[in-house]
């Protein structure tokens, strides 16, 4: 099994670029058994949410 710092890596990873299959395997099975990695991964998609909404703000104001 893979360390959770294995894994919160590839979730950052996951932003970059496409998971081969054996990495989306590796991290499914680690999220099926841990639960700090999910809660990791939530806080990573609201992050890149607000990133994203923040990027959008104030530009039709011009």
């Amino acid at each position: 099994m893979r360390t959770c710092k294995e894994v919160t890596a590839l979730v950052v990873a996951r932003e970059d670029r496409e998971l081969s299959t054996s990495e989306q395997l590796i991290l499914r099975m680690h999220m099926a058994m841990c639960k700090a990695c999910p809660r990791f991964e939530r806080q990573m998609f609201t992050m890149r949410s607000a990133m994203k909404q923040w990027r959008h703000y104030g530009g039709n104001d011009e």
